[in-house]
Order: structure tokens, then C-alpha cells, then sequence
């Protein structure tokens, strides 16, 4: 599928944050059927058990992935805090491997938005589902004194141009 644009990293965010140390350094792409995409992978410090990731940690992404995708609808101004997410953990979803995310919003009014989330391999097998619910807000009301800008300064260039699985 092809890319449209890219959205901007911040600096802390576990997902997102460039300046991270521990995080998941994920970047996000605007496809052109208004969802968005990641390639990403976790590592073996993000094991619950040997050889698979921790359910918090793929509930995480796919609450990333839930305001990426409002991000790819409406754009980079609009936020909201999330107020339930449900998550259905098809396939352990391995560590140290190329993992797909994808977002898009099922529903939108102007005070709700619900959001279908996935977790792929890089074969295009579901490995987790999240079926996000978020309520918009001003950024200003979900923290005070917060500069978008400042918080989210990173627009990383590269040359990915499409997302498609791998078929085996």
C-alpha cells in the first residue's frame, strides 16, 4: 500500500520517543487509505515469557496506533485520551523480528472515535487486534502547558514509500 506522509515522532513517548533510550523508536506513515502503518520490532527486553512480547507492551502499541490513526484522518492537531481499549492476543507476537502495525478509524463524531488496531508479522499473519475508543480533547486539557511542537520535534526522512506484507 502507499505511503501519503509521515507523521512526527516526540521525544519520550515508549512507542515514539526518539530520545527513548528503552523505547520502540516506531515511526508512522499516512497511507492512502487514510490509516496509518508502522514497521517495528520489539526486543528481548520486552519479553514476558522466552521468545514473545508482553501483552502490556502489544496493548501499548495498539493504543499508539489508535491516536496515529485519528492523527491520519484528521491530522496532527487533533488529540484525545483514550477511554477503553480491548485487546484479542491471536498468535504470540515475537520479539527481535519485523512487525507491521496498522490504524484505522471506524468511527468519528466530534466527541468520539473508534479506532481498529492490528499487529502483524511481516507475512501478514494477525497476531493481535485492539479495538480502541477515544474521546477528543485539547491537548491542553489533557496536560497542562504542553507545546506540541517542542514535544513532538522529530520528522524522521526516509525513503519508504510503501508497506505491503511478505507472502511466504
Amino acid at each position: 500500500m502507499k505511503v501519503i506522509s509521515k507523521q512526527h515522532n516526540s521525544k519520550m513517548c515508549f512507542i515514539c520517543g526518539m530520545d527513548n533510550r528503552i523505547g520502540l523508536h516506531a515511526q508512522f506513515y499516512n497511507m492512502e487509505d487514510n490509516s496509518v502503518m508502522t514497521i517495528f520490532k520489539y526486543n528481548k527486553e520486552h519479553q514476558s515469557f522466552p521468545n514473545r512480547v508482553h501483552g502490556g507492551l502489544i496493548a501499548t502499541m495498539l493504543d499508539e496506533l489508535g491516536l496515529r490513526a485519528l492523527w491520519a484522518l484528521k491530522g496532527e492537531t487533533s488529540f484525545g485520551v483514550t477511554t477503553s481499549l480491548e485487546v484479542k492476543y491471536k498468535k504470540p507476537v515475537p520479539y527481535d523480528t519485523t512487525l507491521i502495525g496498522k490504524g484505522v478509524v471506524s468511527y468519528y463524531s466530534k466527541l468520539f472515535v473508534d479506532i481498529d488496531t492490528y499487529i502483524y508479522d511481516e507475512y501478514g499473519t494477525l497476531l493481535a487486534i485492539g479495538k480502541d475508543k477515544y474521546m477528543l480533547l485539547d491537548v491542553n486539557k489533557i496536560a497542562s502547558d504542553v507545546k506540541v511542537h517542542e514535544e513532538m520535534p522529530y520528522l524522521i526522512e526516509d525513503n519508504v514509500k510503501e508497506i505491503n506484507f511478505l507472502t511466504k
